[in-house]
């Protein structure tokens, strides 16, 4: 028989495997870690970047520690000050002290990360408040053999990052003015891009509004409770945060596949400062489920101290978090038990409700053609108390459900709903109340074409 039509927008094979990594980091490290800013001015001079102690292989053993699967260097931020020795600018760390103005930053990142079996990002921001060009013909130049550089110079990269803060006040090579732009033409983003593809093809691109993944309107971590992976463009730029208030929850009619990546800082601040200390773990977690838990990805940035290290609390913190997500999700329960299904696709055996539970990614189940609902139950075997839900989408087959209920079967032969939600997409975490229960039910209550998961998971505290 064939296999279920696809629905909607679709996601790449660079989506998909952008998908697979859930939690990754970000490294925020520069010219404001020493001057105890966010945003530096552009006229800081290069001499007050030297750290004492500086090693990216704790950055990325701390990362891959704490179960993150990449990192993303803030090769250059707002200031302009560039991590690697560019052969197309003097503000850089060859005019630094660090390692006698020899060494390059981006590629002891890059091949930490690799050591640590890390993917390995970059971020190379659009502004820059140094460079005596920026805002005239000749920056974008300048900009584009910059990220040619990074491009081609440091091996794959999973992801590339731009942001949107573009234009203001500046040194600007010393005119200490104020520059704006047009955001929609300046940069000329349709060439950055290819220039992205053309380079590193696996990559996806971020930025407020794509092309590949969106943000999710806040830098506190979560995505909307109704989390569409697809959106609808409408002529929206980088920089345009007009309609931020709907980068959370997308577009239910979306037109392309755009999901979303959720940013935190570990600590207050994107760079490090003294006067501060990491988030609670109870708040990560809070975030995780609130960003990987609604089918998005959660960057959790990571800023090194003065010495050049990640300091021993975040590290201590990272770990920790780890810790709480494994404990509250422990042994699945479902896995290999029986399934039942109210209906199943064109009684198809190569979509059957056995495949929810047998642990292979390529394996799904389909409701019939022309079904918005459906019923799936799981014999436990046993009365448990259940801690988590996790339920995925074949996202290959385009995102479909809107909303969809959990029961669990008592003891008195009742069913009792522990939870409601809209959205699942790529993954749907949900926290249940520990009921016991020895069968557990989904209901999927609206879809917008036939239902097609790939995975139910119920999983108890360890």
């Amino acid at each position: 028989m064939p296999a279920p039509a696809p629905h909607g927008p679709l996601p790449s094979p660079r989506h998909l495997a952008w998908h697979q990594l859930e939690l990754y980091g970000f490294i925020h490290f520069g010219l404001n870690t020493f001057t105890d800013r966010e945003w530096g001015y552009g006229d800081e001079s290069p001499q007050t970047f030297a750290p004492s102690d500086l090693d990216c292989r704790q950055w990325a053993a701390a990362a891959r520690a704490g179960g993150l699967r990449g990192l993303i260097l803030t090769a250059k931020h707002h200031d302009g000050f560039c991590l690697w020795p560019s052969r197309h600018g003097a503000h850089t760390v060859a005019a630094s002290p660090w390692r006698g103005g020899t060494g390059d930053l981006v590629r002891e990142f890059a091949d930490a990360c690799r050591a640590e079996g890390l993917k390995v990002g970059l971020y190379l921001s659009p502004w820059d408040r140094n460079h005596a060009d920026y805002g005239r013909p000749g920056y974008i130049t300048y900009y584009r053999a910059q990220l040619t550089e990074l491009l081609t110079s440091y091996g794959d990269l999973f992801e590339i990052w731009f942001d949107g803060a573009n234009g203001g006040d500046g040194w600007y090579g010393g005119t200490r003015e104020v520059r704006k732009i047009d955001q929609r033409t300046y940069y000329g983003f349709d060439a950055m891009w290819a220039m992205c593809r053309q380079h590193q093809p696996g990559a996806v691109l971020f930025s407020d509004v794509g092309p590949d993944i969106r943000w999710v309107g806040n830098e506190a971590g979560y995505a909307g409770d109704t989390c569409w992976a697809t959106i609808r463009p409408d002529g929206s730029y980088p920089g345009d945060a007009n309609h931020r208030d709907r980068l959370g929850a997308g577009d239910a009619d979306g037109t392309v596949w755009q999901p979303p990546e959720a940013d935190l800082s570990i600590r207050p601040g994107w760079f490090w400062h003294q006067h501060e200390s990491p988030h609670p773990v109870d708040e990560l977690l809070g975030q995780w489920f609130a960003s990987v838990g609604r089918g998005g990805s959660l960057l959790l940035n990571l800023p090194p101290d003065r010495r050049g290290r990640l300091a021993d609390e975040d590290v201590a913190r990272l770990a920790a978090f780890r810790r709480a997500r494994e404990a509250l999700i422990g042994p699945d329960v479902a896995a290999g038990r029986p399934v039942t299904a109210s209906a199943t696709h064109a009684g198809d055996a190569a979509c059957a409700p056995a495949h929810l539970v047998d642990g292979d990614a390529g394996t799904y189940w389909a409701a019939p053609e022309g079904t918005t609902t459906a019923e799936l139950t799981i014999d436990l075997g046993r009365s448990v108390r259940p801690s988590v839900l996790r339920i995925e989408e074949r996202i290959e087959l385009g995102q479909r459900i809107a909303v969809f209920a959990v029961d669990a079967h008592l003891m008195s032969g009742q069913w009792l709903e522990l939870a409601r939600a809209t959205t699942v997409g790529a993954r749907r975490l949900l926290r249940l109340p520990p009921v016991p229960t020895d069968r557990l039910r989904v209901r999927i209550l609206a879809s917008q074409a036939a239902p097609v998961l790939q995975r139910i998971g119920l999983h108890i505290a360890g």
